[in-house]
């Protein structure tokens, strides 16, 4: 599970063309960025956001946050030039948007080794259409450098006419298509983004309902709701202690010849134990990121 090994509760996208939101990054208290040069970014300043997102990495600063630059597509006249540019960068992965095929990601993985991309850059995919849902198993076993998902629920809704309901039913389906296909294929995946940012129960019970269902954090698009995010997706303190109560109980069972273990009235399993000992470390990971 390498992929997923990492806290990833609050990732926000920071638009490559804004310098001072570039700068803003290093201070953040999110696990991770993603840079910019699609969406955000008007037409006439990709070329200058390419170059600035270039030069803030070179200069670094970021800390532990996983960095991420979302491209523009290789159908784009900017695409090519973005990706080219990306992987000779430090940046932990490279973000390509509206993936439809396996095709594309091992596209982009040539073009990524050609570049001289560093051993451990990977390549995530926006999974924001129809086609994208149907294919999820197959991108997912594109290529080695795949690292995860990354949900684009807005697009996705325009694509299914589909309402962007509280409780996302419409789009329950396609997030389970690719829940499953990540998991399948040992990634990470993150839930798509809150648009409302003046709602914040809204936001708080959409994050409940991203952990509940498996993903490993929420994607942002404003600082002001790293705080809840971090929160929602973070171990309870109750979760950690039972997590480290029944890895002790566990360990001392098997060294009495024992397979199971009874604790509080539960039955314990080595299944139980391997996702609490996951849950233990990321717990860790977690406050090791928040005291720097």
């Amino acid at each position: 599970m390498a992929a997923i090994a990492r806290p990833r509760r609050s990732v926000l996208y920071m638009p490559g063309s804004n310098a001072r939101a570039l700068e803003k990054g290093r201070s953040l208290p999110a696990d991770g960025l993603i840079l910019d040069l699609e969406d955000a970014v008007a037409p006439d300043a990709k070329d200058v956001a390419r170059d600035q997102i270039v030069a803030a990495l070179a200069e670094g600063g970021y800390g532990k946050r996983e960095i991420q630059i979302r491209t523009n597509g290789l159908n784009t006249p900017w695409g090519y030039a973005d990706i080219v540019a990306a992987a000779k960068t430090s940046a932990d992965a490279i973000l390509l948007p509206k993936v439809e095929s396996a095709d594309t990601v091992r596209q982009v993985a040539t073009i990524m080794e050609a570049e001289g991309a560093h051993a451990d850059m990977r390549i995530w995919c926006m999974m924001e259409t129809p086609l994208a849902m149907l294919d999820a198993r197959d991108i997912a076993g594109a290529h080695s450098r795949l690292g995860g998902f990354v949900m684009g629920t807005s697009d996705l809704a325009k694509d299914l006419n589909c309402a962007h309901t509280p409780d996302r039913l419409p789009m329950i389906t396609s997030l389970g298509l690719c829940l499953l296909a990540a998991r399948a294929f040992d990634l990470a995946i993150l839930d798509g983004v809150h648009l409302d940012l003046s709602d914040d129960d809204g936001f708080v019970a959409s994050c409940k309902q991203g952990r509940e269902m498996g993903f490993d954090g929420k994607t942002l698009i404003h600082p002001k709701t790293i705080a809840a995010a971090n929160t929602a997706f973070a171990p309870a303190e109750s979760e950690i202690s039972w997590a480290r109560k029944i890895i002790a109980a566990h360990q001392e069972a098997a060294q009495e010849g024992k397979g199971v273990v009874v604790v509080d009235g539960k039955l314990i399993e080595n299944l139980h134990v391997v996702s609490a000992k996951r849950l233990v470390a990321m717990a860790d990971q977690i406050a090791e990121m928040d005291a720097v």
